[in-house]
């Protein structure tokens, strides 16, 4: 048991100071009611009814009793564990993240063959009727301005104020822009008229603005570089592009484990050279149909292009690792959202070499 020391000595009426082995303390007040402070900054207040031996005391302020540090540490530690799964949470998603990344980027580069833009039917085009008979009567628009314009009944507010001549003005110029737009229209229909009676005939040079005007390659230079095109045939055209593997196949693996967690491993060779195969194969389909899509020719060569190392001079030249003769008729009727690249190229005339361990090789180009 340990010894206690207590000493209280009365400074003046009602106010004691007290010493202990815990510490000074000055007490004050009348009976019945006392506030005590305490070296260590606790303040306490006593009330009490005299001669009952009934009273109240209440801690006003100063250190935390034991109880109140243990709920703070109890709530520390609650924090902290609610932090845990939060951070968890956010890994989880940022790992779910690039997964998708990873999994958008394979599907992009072996599914390019999927989208195409709207054939154009130039025999439409040839066929379809002027927007009015020019010399013989007024266009559409200026038809539909001068009926606005003879519609229009000054009131009498604009004749006393003199905005009628001002409307009327306006009512003229528009006539005179609707007339100019009807000219428009009709010049467009005559160029376009022309134009598709060219493309029918087998005007090469026609072709050639015809893919330099829309740009049907513009949007596939992420995949591929280079694109160059020309025909001597005009029932043929050769389109020819450089492959870009080393940019665009990945070359690791992302995926999640059991336990929600990133997995990042390196590809075997049979999984990225058959991607590899797959991304010039679909480049390739895409290619033949922007190609079918946008002019009347029957057959469209594709040249698949990469440096190779030639053994004969250990230097880097570009080669041909893929050449297929694409024919229209065989893109009738397929549901390019199903089909496999590579199998598809296949189906046509091809010259391809490729291994599942090596990738593409260096090979002749058809003619």
């Amino acid at each position: 048991m340990g010894l206690r020391f207590r000493k209280s000595i009365k400074i003046c009426k009602g106010v004691n100071l007290n010493i202990g082995t815990g510490g000074i303390s000055i007490s004050g007040g009348v009976k019945g009611a006392r506030i005590s402070m305490h070296s260590s900054g606790r303040k306490t207040a006593t009330i009490g009814i005299p001669g009952t031996g009934l009273s109240y005391s209440k801690t006003l302020s100063g250190k935390k009793t034991k109880k109140s540090n243990d709920q703070s540490r109890a709530k520390t530690a609650t924090s902290s564990l609610s932090k845990k799964p939060a951070s968890s949470a956010v890994a989880s998603q940022d790992a779910c993240a690039k997964v998708a990344e990873y999994e958008a980027t394979i599907q992009n580069i072996t599914s390019v063959h999927k989208e195409c833009e709207n054939p154009v039917d130039w025999k439409q085009i040839y066929a379809s009727a002027p927007p009015f008979a020019i010399g013989q009567q007024i266009g559409p628009k200026e038809a539909s301005a001068t009926e606005q314009a003879a519609a229009y009944t000054p009131s009498f507010l604009e004749k006393l104020l003199g905005k009628a001549k001002k409307r009327q003005k306006e009512y003229d110029d528009l006539i005179l822009a609707a007339r100019q737009e009807d000219t428009m229209d009709y010049e467009n229909w005559k160029i376009m008229k022309d134009f598709s009676s060219d493309i029918l005939k087998g005007d090469i040079d026609a072709y050639i603005n015809v893919i330099q005007e829309t740009q049907p390659f513009l949007e596939l230079a992420n995949l591929g570089s280079d694109f160059e095109f020309g025909t001597d045939d005009p029932s043929s055209m050769t389109v020819e592009f450089h492959v870009k593997a080393d940019e665009v196949v990945p070359e690791q693996a992302t995926t999640l484990t059991a336990t929600k967690k990133l997995s990042t491993k390196k590809l075997t060779k049979t999984q990225y050279y058959d991607y590899v195969q797959d991304y010039v194969c679909s480049l390739s389909i895409r290619l033949a149909r922007e190609i079918f899509a946008c002019l009347p020719v029957q057959t469209c060569l594709v040249h698949a292009i990469e440096p190779k190392c030639n053994p004969a001079t250990g230097n880097m030249e570009d080669s041909c690792i893929l050449s297929v003769r694409f024919e229209r008729e065989g893109f009738q009727n397929i549901n390019f959202e199903r089909i496999d690249p590579s199998d598809f190229v296949c189906s046509f005339e091809y010259n391809m070499g490729f291994t599942k361990t090596g990738g593409f090789k260096p090979i002749s180009p058809l003619v």
